[in-house]
């Protein structure tokens, strides 16, 4: 069975989020996912929202059907606290050294 986020795999759109997830990651001295699958899912879901709406909202705290005047975008305010708390954020994307 396919995923919903398979068909935006490896897309330009894709690749840009990826490489900006990940800048994001090395400016702040964290890294990404090392379970590649987890990091393709949160990745594609944020780019299809991207896709739709035109901007990278959170995937895993968004409501459903998304808000736009409601949801957070990616990277979400507290995703730094959670990583000090818990050693990575809540959508396990980012993660400490």
């Amino acid at each position: 069975m396919d995923n919903a986020w398979d068909d935006v795999i490896d897309t330009q759109e894709y690749n840009k989020n990826l490489a900006r997830v990940q800048k994001i990651a090395q400016d702040h001295g964290y890294v990404l996912n090392p379970d590649d699958e987890r990091l393709k899912k949160v990745v594609g879901l944020m780019t299809m929202n991207f896709n739709g709406h035109g901007r990278y909202y959170c995937p895993c705290k968004q409501s459903h059907p998304l808000d736009p005047n409601k949801d957070v975008i990616c990277p979400c305010d507290v995703w730094e606290d959670e990583i000090v708390k818990d050693g990575k954020c809540f959508c396990k994307l980012f993660f400490k050294k």
